[in-house]
C-alpha cells in the first residue's frame, strides 16, 4: 500500500526564519531536499499549501488508506532522509504504526498530532 508524504510548501520554518531575497520559503526548500533524493518504494511524495501547523516550522504528514494518520513539526531540509527513512517504515506497518524504537528520532519527537484510520459506516 501506497504512503503518501504530505509536505506543506508554504511554511515559514521556525518562528525567527524569514523567506529567502528571492521569496522561496522554508517549506519549499523541504520540499526540493526530499524530492532530489531517491524515494524509498511505496512512498509518494505530495506538496500541499498549508497543514496548518504553523507554530510548529515546517510540518509534514504521512497517510495511507486505512492506516493510522501523522503530522510532524520543525522539520527542516537537513531531516530529508530520516524523514523518507520513516515513510518507508510507515509504508510497510499493517496499520501505520511503527514500534516506537524503529522510528526515527524526529519521528518520536516532533510529532504534533496522531489521527485515527477513516472507518467508513455501512
Amino acid at each position: 500500500m501506497r504512503a503518501i508524504v504530505h509536505v506543506c510548501s508554504t511554511c515559514r520554518g521556525q518562528s525567527d526564519s524569514v523567506p529567502d531575497p528571492d521569496g522561496t520559503r522554508a517549506g519549499a526548500h523541504l520540499v526540493s531536499a526530499l524530492t532530489t533524493l531517491p524515494l524509498p518504494e511505496g512512498v509518494e511524495i505530495r506538496v500541499v499549501e498549508c497543514l496548518s501547523a504553523c507554530a510548529q516550522g515546517c510540518a509534514i504528514a504521512l497517510t495511507a488508506p486505512g492506516k493510522w494518520s501523522y503530522v510532524y513539526g520543525r522539520m527542516s531540509p537537513d531531516h530529508a532522509a530520516e524523514i523518507l527513512t520513516g515513510a518507508a517504515r510507515y509504508a510497510q506497518a499493517q496499520d501505520g504504526v511503527v514500534p516506537w524504537r524503529d522510528r526515527p528520532e524526529i519521528f518520536r519527537k516532533q510529532s504534533l498530532a496522531r489521527i485515527p484510520p477513516l472507518a467508513l459506516e455501512d
